[in-house]
């Protein structure tokens, strides 16, 4: 009976393994005009100058999200409603209007001389990498939690 149990279990956890893996790195190429509307709107406005190199979308179990390249290395990922979660740029600056109020008077602050390379966001929370690689996590509220130099 105990090897019985056994089996089963590993033969349901390989199949929600399976399932899993099957449903992860199922990125497909999209239209830029097939993005979520907000979505759009962020990459016109902030990235007017820069061109898009591909754009995918990558559906989950529970989730949609959308990632967009840009030909000068930025990489853009945005949530199901095309809210933007992470702003990646490795060769260049996150632009200034897409920081928070908040963190960018923070920055100018705490960092004067330092520029955001990076910013992700997820459930509220704002996590920025400087130039420099330093990076400061805000919490819901906008509040300082971590400063990793």
């Amino acid at each position: 009976m105990k090897t019985l149990f056994r089996n089963l279990t590993v033969t349901a956890l390989c199949f929600v393994a399976s399932v899993f893996n099957a449903s992860a790195d199922n990125a497909k190429p999209i239209a830029f005009n097939q993005l979520p509307a907000p979505a759009q709107q962020f990459v016109t406005t902030h990235f007017a100058d820069v061109k898009v190199t591909i754009t995918t979308v990558e559906s989950g179990l529970l989730e949609k999200t959308y990632d967009v390249a840009l030909n000068n290395g930025v990489k853009l990922e945005f949530d199901r409603k095309g809210q933007w979660t992470e702003v990646s740029c490795p060769t260049t600056y996150v632009p200034s209007k897409v920081l928070p109020n908040e963190i960018k008077a923070y920055l100018e602050t705490t960092f004067p001389q330092s520029k955001v390379r990076k910013i992700e966001r997820e459930d509220g929370r704002h996590e920025v990498t400087l130039e420099n690689g330093t990076e400061v996590t805000f919490n819901k509220k906008f509040q300082v939690t971590d400063v990793d130099l």
